[in-house]
């Protein structure tokens, strides 16, 4: 079944480009387009998405409240966040509010492609360490209510996982992690499923975005 695909972007031009990549693809089909974030909700309603390219920049209802409210409902769509400039403040803000990864515009077709299929697939998109990057410009606009709500939620962690969790936090790979704490990588992918499951979270990206949000990892990359 080909993955179902929705364009939300203000620029009719731009879409028209997307769609043009994405309909060479024989198993990616454009289901849906929208050019701001209020249609986008309204036409979700009616018609079944699996990844969203969300814009971040449009009128009526930008694409960071747009995800919020997307990634917020039952089963939703997997988004991905297009921003013009790498770093961008509105990347973060996509992150937080529930995408699976953010991306330039200007990405060469292959690594848009390669990156819908990952976040169809269940996978984040955005490298730890660009996620990590981007949290430590970021993180002093984290707020610091609520922290003592979110240390809670790591007690259902065991040490190890997280030990686990700092690592990825860091920007390391599964294979990185096992090497660093003498484990088999699938050791470390099911400690890191386990992490996801405890904590309720989607993707490694959110995983990193928590272990900021914490303080379980500082800005710099330190625990």
């Amino acid at each position: 079944m080909a993955i179902r695909v929705m364009l939300v972007d203000d620029q009719a031009l731009l879409r028209t480009g997307f769609r043009m990549v994405l309909a060479a693809q024989p198993d990616m089909e454009v289901v849906a387009e929208a050019g701001d974030g209020a249609e986008a909700l309204e036409v979700l309603k009616s018609t079944p998405v699996d990844v969203v390219l969300m814009d971040v920049r449009m009128p009526r209802l930008d694409g960071v409240e747009a995800t919020g409210r997307i990634c917020a409902q039952p089963d939703p769509p997997k988004v991905l966040i297009l921003t013009t400039f790498d770093l961008d403040e509105y990347a973060f803000s996509g992150l937080k509010a529930g995408a699976s990864g953010f991306m330039l515009k200007d990405v060469p077709p292959a690594e848009l492609l390669a990156a819908i299929r990952s976040v169809h697939s269940g996978d984040a998109v955005v490298a730890p360490t660009t996620t990590r990057r981007l949290l430590d410009r970021f993180a002093p606009m984290l707020p610091d209510s609520g922290k003592g709500n979110q240390h809670k939620e790591l007690e259902r962690l065991t040490d190890r996982e997280r030990e686990v969790m700092i690592l990825v936090a860091q920007g390391l790979s599964n294979g990185e992690i096992a090497g660093r704490l003498v484990l088999s990588e699938a050791t470390v992918k099911t400690h890191v499923g386990r992490i996801l499951t405890k904590l309720g979270l989607r993707d490694r990206v959110q995983v990193v975005v928590l272990a900021y949000e914490t303080g379980l990892v500082r800005a710099g990359g330190g625990a």
